[in-house]
């Protein structure tokens, strides 16, 4: 059966609303580190304030596209309760069963756009020559319909892309951030979304952590039909933030259920994972070594994950992770991941959390290699020419550099190509200095029993 026999999860999630007996506490004081955390949030929600928030309803359908504007539809999954307003369609609520829906949104042309951004509407209706337009949105009630959807939309190759949102998102700004990405990462592989009740606040990152432990088992039922179907060939999993702690817990949960995770959901690419680096040696683990292939996008001046550490047990997050720190690089290779580090990657982002789909350069690298599964280093080790970077001058260097093609600002870590750079940096000699720090050095993670690697100080010998 196509995908949308497997789909159905229902009956997964049918929680049992035991009403709790309402309660007074007195009033607490809070100490001077909750007041500390309080005006971090502060920060964070001010810095996002900056930016001129969108107008309320922008899902509500446009009579029409516009000329040379593109039209990408996708398959939306939620665990969230629908809304009254059709402009909004769904809220930050737990609902009691999951819904499919398609939506078709309206992207202006290139001409009119950045590639990389969400043109959102100044003001409804949109105006789809200029700006994101939803064209429609239609719930599928049925198995059938849902897999009418699939057949009229079916990639030539049989790829799925599943995307997870992450904190802080509400339904319809997930619906129109992978609409862009699927458009400007110009990958063929048939889009769907999952997403989890966020209430779309910084202040409630307690609840939406909740949120998706809730979804765990909705989103291991939509991942285990889209392998049992015939149809579907490969899956892969792009999920951000707080969606990769939801991703690795459904995987984990499957992997043990089952001994392991179905060989057809290939590939997970984690941007900005809020992951405690702990938990997710520990996730591998569990799941076993019938795992798919992981990719990591991290950076280290991102703001939202150095809050998140600090809620957290001060505890490194999985998407801020050091690559130049050696135990780090040790630990990690024997689990065969790929990270990309974003670091000195200038985009628009505030908080420096959503590099992966503002980058016009790393959103077209998602589409033309990481969600197809290939390799980023398949033919060599630069990437000037795929990550539109300037690469670092070595023109002074004793020796050849032209086999060892380093690409600014984003460094790669290819446990394939480890021995390679190796080699050949030795014989480019000292003249490179710093210049090959980082670059496509192996990161991998071990398996459950590898000694913590997250506090290493350069000065001990042992680092």
């Amino acid at each position: 059966m196509p995908m949308a026999a497997r789909l159905g999860a229902a009956d997964v999630l049918k929680p049992n609303g035991i009403p709790m007996p309402a309660c007074r506490l007195p009033t607490i004081q809070p100490p001077p580190a909750r007041a500390r955390l309080r005006a971090g949030l502060l920060l964070i929600a001010v810095a996002l304030a900056g930016c001129a928030s969108p107008p309320e309803g922008v899902l509500t359908p446009v009579a029409q596209s516009a000329p040379d504007a593109t039209e990408v539809s996708i398959l939306v999954a939620t665990t969230r309760a629908p809304s009254d307003n059709p402009g909004l369609l769904y809220s930050g609520e737990r609902g009691d069963a999951v819904d499919f829906n398609e939506l078709v949104v309206s992207i202006p042309p290139e001409a009119t756009r950045k590639v990389g951004e969400v043109q959102w509407p100044r003001k409804l209706p949109a105006d789809p020559s200029r700006e994101f337009a939803t064209l429609s949105a239609s719930q599928l009630t049925t198995f059938d319909q849902v897999d009418a959807w699939y057949r009229r939309n079916k990639s030539p190759t049989g790829r799925l892309l599943i995307f997870v949102h992450g904190f802080n998102t509400r339904y319809e700004s997930a619906v129109y951030r992978f609409a862009q990405i699927a458009h400007d990462s110009g990958t063929d592989a048939t889009p769907v979304m999952f997403t989890w009740p966020s209430r779309g606040t910084v202040f409630d990152y307690g609840y939406d952590k909740e949120s998706t432990n809730y979804s765990r088992s909705a989103l291991e039922a939509l991942l285990r039909g889209a392998a049992d179907a015939p149809d579907i060939k490969e899956v892969t999993i792009l999920a951000h933030s707080m969606g990769t702690w939801l991703t690795m817990e459904s995987l984990r949960q499957m992997a043990i259920r089952h001994d392991g995770v179905p060989s057809k959901i290939s590939n997970v690419i984690l941007a900005s994972p809020d992951l405690d680096v702990d938990v997710f040696r520990q996730q591998l683990a569990d799941m076993g070594p019938k795992r798919p292939k992981f990719t990591v996008f991290v950076s280290k001046d991102d703001r939202a994950l150095t809050l998140s550490r600090r809620i957290s047990g001060n505890v490194d997050r999985l998407g801020q992770v050091d690559i130049t720190n050696p135990l780090y690089r040790d630990e990690f290779e024997a689990g065969g991941i790929t990270v990309l580090d974003l670091s000195a990657l200038q985009v628009g982002d505030r908080l420096n959390h959503s590099k992966f789909a503002d980058s016009p350069e790393v959103v077209k690298l998602l589409g033309q290699r990481l969600i197809d599964g290939q390799d980023v280093t398949d033919q060599d080790l630069g990437l000037s020419a795929e990550l539109g970077a300037t690469a670092l001058s070595l023109s002074n260097t004793v020796g050849s550099a032209a086999g060892l093609a380093i690409a600014a600002p984003i460094s790669i870590l290819d446990p394939k190509a480890r021995d390679t750079v190796d080699a050949q940096a030795r014989r480019l000699g000292q003249g490179l200095g710093d210049s090959i720090e980082g670059v496509a050095t192996g990161l991998t993670l071990g398996l459950a029993g590898t000694p913590p690697a997250r506090r290493c100080d350069r000065e001990r010998t042992e680092c």
